[in-house]
């Protein structure tokens, strides 16, 4: 049986329109946030222009199949995608000057033969809930990320810095990016949530994975939004959920 995927994206409580796009296809096993940035027009353009090219290009390099795939394979895959996806977004902000600057994080997983590979940049996140625990997949390309790496910044004061919207890694905004790449095995009643950082920047993981256990998983998604715009909704907040009935993908 193939993953089942819900998504749901809200404007937040502060904001007057939503940058944020995503990709959720069962069909393709596909599944991705976008969190745009360049002002409104271009970070909505930059998000919707990701998840548009990345589930073209994948659709194309998966038309033979997913079975047979190799890791390194599928990681190719992603990587060509994401780099069809930046080219085209850097070269649509320089033809049109209201665009200029424009660019997205992309955080996406696509499944086969009993795998999940995971592409990431920025700081949208990939977490993974098994045996009542979730755990993070994905590292943010931020500036207090690299704070925390160094020892500079505590976790605690990077959920609160005035600095922690700022992105060391985008989708667009140079010509070329290196996304990150990994990949696990699945395992059955495995679920796995996508998320832009107008959710993860309001709840850690344990509190994740209170609403991931007392939830449907078709529920969670907007019982998880209705929480972060209850805590200040500063930001849009996308959230998607994959869940896996058993491992024959």
């Amino acid at each position: 049986m193939k993953p089942r995927g819900w998504a749901v994206t809200d404007v937040g409580r502060k904001r007057d329109h939503n940058e944020d796009s995503y990709l959720c296809s069962d069909e393709l096993q596909l599944y991705a946030v976008a969190d745009g940035m360049g002002g409104h027009l271009g970070g909505e353009r930059a998000s919707r222009m990701a998840a548009e090219i990345l589930e073209h290009e994948m659709a194309t390099r998966l038309a033979a199949g997913r079975e047979n795939l190799s890791n390194e394979a599928m990681g190719q895959a992603l990587r060509e995608s994401v780099a069809v996806a930046s080219r085209s977004i850097y070269d649509s902000a320089r033809a049109e000057p209201e665009f200029a600057g424009m660019g997205t994080t992309l955080t996406g997983v696509c499944f086969h033969g009993g795998r999940l590979t995971v592409c990431h940049v920025g700081d949208s996140r990939a977490y993974l809930f098994r045996d009542g625990r979730a755990r993070q997949l994905t590292e943010d390309h931020s500036w207090v990320q690299e704070q925390i790496r160094a020892g500079l910044v505590s976790a605690d004061d990077a959920l609160v810095s005035r600095f922690r919207n700022i992105i060391t890694r985008s989708v667009g905004f140079e010509p070329t990016v290196s996304p990150d790449i990994a990949t696990l095995l699945v395992e059955p009643g495995d679920c796995y949530l996508l998320c832009s950082d107008g959710l993860c920047n309001y709840l850690s993981t344990e509190e994740l994975s209170a609403v991931l256990g007392a939830h449907f998983y078709d529920e969670v998604g907007p019982t998880l939004v209705t929480m972060a715009n209850d805590r200040g909704g500063d930001d849009n907040i996308t959230v998607i959920l994959v869940y896996v009935p058993n491992v024959v993908l």
